[in-house]
């Protein structure tokens, strides 16, 4: 599914940590980029012993010894691989913990912030020389731009790795026989939604939008020209005369959330906005109390399952995307690294352990191990790749958690095998995707490397963020004091993570 989404989690004590066990300080000096190669593509040498590995992946609820797709790994590439998982809770605890043991790991898969700080602390191991030398798949597989994200101080300490490829997560749903019963059109602007809000609550008396804990509301948020990155509740980047502005800092924030403020004022829209989770809007949704949700494709089945079941004769119909005030339609798209993978500075056979890793993304291997086998695991269809069942769930569910880099051109052809696996997220999925298609914007963060500044301030000012945005919407603070607000955003850390956005944007920019 969407593995587009960055896990933004903070290693306390992390260069204590590893100073205490040895560590060396990240160098500033600049190094070759991994390039794309014509070399032969490496073999197992079925002669020459292989070293076992043992490697360290995210938490998921499955022993992934068992899997099938780690045997296929083991037997393909010859080299013996087991794996250990971070625990659920404390996970950076548990990280600093095994670095300041030096655990013989050969490799691990990091996240955003987890990779910078054990780069900056001098735990990983310097990539660029060995991929050069054994890497020829990855360096044919993984874009220029995805190891351009994977650079810190002009060094790789990871592979980057990128999932489904650009894609768009959400849409706004509605009751389709109460827009029918009522004669309503689909809205194409925010005035037409205003319109369409104010008719359901008069006519059906029900919450005509729910949503819940983010102010900021993806489908509507573009018609003020303001990005948005989907998936994640955080505000995003535009480039405004060559240079990356935060979305806090665009007027036109103001006049979004007095656009939210009217819709609450007029009871139009969730009263217990700042307090629902996810789970309760669509319940709200699914129960008959609300007409319409921003809702995910990968929550379509359970949506349409549970609304039915309740209201057996109910229709479920989706908005376009909306036109904004210039006439455009802008719609957020998801795309970037979701991964880093990392080799601990102590780890033996580093020429081996890229040299598998560089087996993992052989054509026909990688193929097999993301998706399997054909005629047993799934099937070619137009050029268009579905599962057999329940032969692809059994054995390849998993199957994401050990990609260690992707094929980039291929994998999201590959990937979307997973959203055929229902016939109603089939549905989802592409009608979000041919509504949004030719209008989708990207964050021009999406492929940069975990910037320093960004991970020590972000959740703080998301937080700030959000908050502040809640209490504008509900009337609980007046919008009067959202210049306060943006003033307090760059003396908590917004100007230097501006800074650090723009250092990064100007040397990388195309």
């Amino acid at each position: 599914m969407v593995k587009k989404m960055l896990v933004l989690m903070s290693i306390t004590a992390m260069t204590a940590a590893i100073t205490a066990c040895g560590g060396t300080s990240q160098t500033t000096s600049s190094s070759t980029t991994p390039a794309a190669s014509t070399a032969p593509v490496a073999t197992v040498e079925a002669n020459k012993p292989k070293p076992e590995f043992k490697a360290l992946l995210q938490y998921a609820r499955f022993d992934p010894n068992t899997e099938v797709v780690a045997k296929f790994l083991n037997e393909k590439t010859g080299y013996k691989v087991t794996y250990d998982m971070l625990p659920v809770e404390n996970p950076d605890d548990k990280l600093n913990l095994l670095m300041a043991n030096k655990e013989k790991y050969a490799y691990m898969l990091l996240s955003g912030p987890q990779y910078s700080k054990l780069a900056a602390s001098g735990a990983l191991e310097p990539i660029d020389e060995l991929v050069n030398k054994y890497g020829t798949n990855m360096k044919n597989v993984i874009s220029q731009t995805s190891w351009n994200g994977a650079k810190l101080n002009g060094k790789i300490f990871g592979i980057p790795q990128t999932g489904s490829g650009t894609i768009v997560n959400t849409q706004l749903i509605v009751r389709q026989d109460w827009m029918d019963e009522l004669g309503l059109k689909a809205p194409t602007t925010r005035d037409e939604l205003y319109t369409v809000l104010k008719t359901l609550k008069e006519k059906k008396n029900v919450i005509g939008l729910s949503g819940g804990k983010s102010p900021l509301l993806p489908e509507v948020l573009p018609t003020f020209g303001i990005p948005m990155v989907q998936g994640t509740a955080t505000t995003g980047w535009q480039d405004v005369n060559g240079k990356l502005v935060n979305s806090v800092e665009n007027p036109n924030m103001k006049k979004y959330l007095e656009f939210m403020k009217k819709l609450y004022a007029e009871k139009l829209i969730d009263q217990e906005w700042s307090l629902n989770q996810a789970n309760k809007v669509i319940e709200n949704f699914t129960s008959g109390k609300a007409a319409i949700i921003s809702n995910a494709y990968f929550n379509a089945p359970t949506v349409q399952n549970a609304l039915l079941k309740n209201s057996p004769n109910a229709k479920i119909g989706s908005f376009p995307y909306f036109k904004g005030d210039d006439g455009k339609v802008q719609v957020m798209g998801s795309a970037g690294i979701s991964f880093y993978v990392g080799i601990p500075k102590w780890a033996d056979n580093k020429e081996d352990i890229i040299k598998y890793l560089d087996l993992k993304l052989d054509k026909d291997i990688f193929k097999e191990a993301a998706i399997g086998k054909e005629g047993v695991h799934h099937k070619l269809e137009n050029g268009n790749y579905f599962p057999i069942l329940p032969k692809f769930n059994d054995e390849y569910n998993n199957a994401s958690t050990f990609l260690t880099g992707v094929d980039e051109k291929n994998y999201p052809t590959y990937w979307q095998a997973r959203v055929r696996k229902d016939p109603i997220l089939t549905d989802s999925f592409n009608k979000i995707q041919e509504a949004a298609k030719g209008n989708i914007v990207l964050d021009p963060l999406a492929f940069a490397p975990p910037l320093e500044a960004i991970g020590k301030y972000n959740l703080k000012l998301q937080k700030l963020m959000e908050d502040t945005f809640l209490k504008y919407i509900t009337g609980a603070e007046s919008l009067e004091n959202y210049d306060k607000f943006v003033a307090q955003w760059k003396a908590d850390g917004g100007e230097e993570m501006t800074k650090a956005a723009n250092e990064w944007y100007a040397a990388n920019k195309k």
